[in-house]
């Protein structure tokens, strides 16, 4: 099958592949997917799973596969936690091979952070604060405070998400201020880099950058609403 080439769509949209550690950041998805559909076409796996299961998707399935040429950007959705900090080069190494899959210009790779629990970046969207987040019980208490706040939340629950997720612009002030504090903390740089995202990937201090992807969302749109 032929490869369609990137911008053919014609209609300036960004296209997305997004792939979800879980149910809820499957749920987050969906919400911006509808809430920026006139700028970009956004897409997940039914099935969550990340950088292996994104490797496995492009390198085997064709609907993934044979239009590499037409993906602009592929996300990674998920909590950052010390179980993982010795995963980074291997998940460096699978970034590296999604980049190249697409030349001219590589293909985008975001990683959309939150530490220890989705929650975290749930619980933004209505005060600021920046807790530890990294043992079970640090975990369940911001699962607390957000159903207290929030009483129809569940995890993986589309509708109450999309209630917490019409939010975000709150969400946005609180997840900045958190991550530039860490530059007090050693953190390299406040805009996005491999060095930074390895930092925070390895460090496991408190913050969510999922403010990021949604400023670039942002961004398009307030340009497509001017031309």
């Amino acid at each position: 099958m032929p490869r369609r080439k990137a911008g053919s769509r014609g209609d300036g949209k960004t296209i997305i592949r997004v792939f979800c550690e879980g149910e809820s950041e499957q749920a987050y998805t969906e919400f911006l997917k509808r809430r920026f559909s006139d700028v970009a076409v956004i897409a997940y796996p039914k099935e969550i799973g990340l950088f292996d299961a994104a490797k496995a998707r492009f390198a085997k399935d064709p609907r993934y596969r044979d239009y590499t040429d037409a993906i602009d950007e592929i996300w990674f959705f998920f909590d950052v936690e010390t179980k993982d900090i010795d995963s980074w080069d291997h998940r460096f190494e699978i970034i590296e091979y999604l980049r190249k899959l697409k030349r001219k210009p590589y293909i985008r790779v975001r990683l959309l952070m939150t530490t220890g629990c989705i929650e975290y970046w749930l619980m933004l969207h209505y005060k600021m604060y920046a807790p530890p987040i990294q043992t079970v019980a640090e975990k369940e208490r911001v699962i607390g405070e957000l159903k207290r706040t929030e009483p129809t939340y569940e995890k993986g629950d589309y509708d109450s998400i999309e209630k917490i997720a019409i939010n975000y612009q709150t969400a946005l002030v609180h997840a900045k201020m958190v991550l530039g504090n860490l530059l007090e903390q050693g953190m390299p740089n406040l805009e996005e880099s491999d060095e930074r995202n390895e930092w925070l990937c390895k460090k496991c201090l408190t913050f969510s950058n999922v403010f990021e992807a949604i400023e670039f969302l942002e961004e398009k749109a307030s340009k497509n609403h001017t031309t």
